[in-house]
């Protein structure tokens, strides 16, 4: 059985993680074989849903949690954190 990777992330965004940049987070989740889940303070989320992750009103300066677990969830956790910290939006 594969451990579980946990690691902070503050949203970068000064819109927050709003609708589009939501949607391409569920987009990456995709690519990864990993069960992935966000949580921000106690409210955990599934990482594979634009409306779970809207949910948690990620605005910027938010610290987010991403946790995924399988074979590839180092990778998932580096990526997804690096695409919340972006600091500006990413082009669709």
């Amino acid at each position: 059985m594969s451990e579980a990777v946990e690691r902070e992330f503050i949203v970068g965004s000064p819109l927050g993680l709003h609708a589009r940049p939501a949607g391409r987070f569920v987009a990456l989740v995709s690519e990864f074989s990993s069960e992935i889940s966000v949580g921000k303070n106690d409210e955990w989320v599934n990482g594979g849903s634009v409306l779970s992750i809207l949910s948690l009103a990620a605005s910027q300066g938010t610290a987010l949690r991403i946790r995924a677990v399988g074979e590839d969830a180092e990778q998932a956790v580096s990526e997804l954190g690096a695409l919340v910290e972006a600091d500006e939006e990413v082009p669709a």
